[in-house]
């Protein structure tokens, strides 16, 4: 099915300049770009030896934000094709992917949504061709010094005692977080949780919620958009969504 030089090249290591990271919620993720994996396919089996076709495009929620975002999210499933050098062979793969379309209008949020899943789902397809195409990426035991990192400081930052109640827990995780974070600069808007005697702290590319009574206050949280990060024990916001 393959030449020998595509072979070759599918059985390199990965170039680690190409390895992109984000942060979701308290994770640190790394993952190629959608247009880096597209060039990859295209050098390796050329421009007109592979093609992908879209199996399903569907809408899975919408909701609006505190900010008055509309959140649109989709799922794609895609099917890639890959020739042979006289397109007389082919293997296929298929696999799905989501994604997360956040704008003030209706229609900027379904085209994010839309192309982002597109895009994940053509990655996810030709990860099982190995590590050009990010496969190692998905390896969850194979944790860089960053995600080593961050786990040891989990370790020592969050570890509760046993006898402490969820708002002593609460309290204990906030305060921590507070030290480590520098107040938002729009406290404005997120007037009611100030009312309640709470601050919001930027944290890296998260915002999130500390206070003597985070815990009693939990349902006003939610309404502004935060969500629970239960192994750190904070609520948190990435940034992105309240600029």
């Amino acid at each position: 099915m393959f030449n020998e030089n595509q072979l070759a090249i599918l059985n390199q290591e990965l170039d680690s300049s190409r390895i992109k990271s984000r942060q979701k919620g308290n994770i640190n993720l790394s993952y190629l770009e959608g247009f880096d994996v597209i060039a990859t396919a295209n050098r390796i089996f050329g421009f007109g030896n592979w093609e992908y076709s879209i199996t399903i495009l569907e809408n899975v929620s919408q909701e609006l934000n505190h900010n008055q975002n509309h959140i649109i999210c989709y799922k794609a499933v895609v099917q890639i094709k890959v020739y042979d050098e006289t397109h007389t062979t082919n293997i296929s793969r298929e696999d799905v992917g989501f994604g997360t379309g956040i704008a003030k209008t209706l229609a900027d949020a379904h085209e994010g949504g839309a192309k982002e899943s597109i895009t994940d789902a053509i990655k996810r397809a030709l990860r099982s061709l190995g590590n050009q195409f990010g496969n190692n990426l998905y390896n969850k035991s194979k944790n860089n010094s960053n995600t080593t990192q961050h786990q040891s400081y989990n370790q020592n930052s969050y570890q509760q005692q046993p006898h402490q109640n969820a708002n002593q827990q609460n309290y204990q995780s906030s305060h921590q977080v507070q030290q480590q974070g520098q107040p938002y600069q729009h406290q404005q808007d997120f007037s009611q949780l100030t009312n309640a005697g709470l601050t919001v702290m930027q944290q890296g590319e998260n915002l999130v919620v500390v206070g003597e009574n985070v815990f009693e206050n939990k349902e006003i949280i939610k309404q502004n958009g935060f969500r629970w990060d239960g192994a750190n024990k904070v609520w948190y916001m990435p940034l992105r969504e309240a600029a």
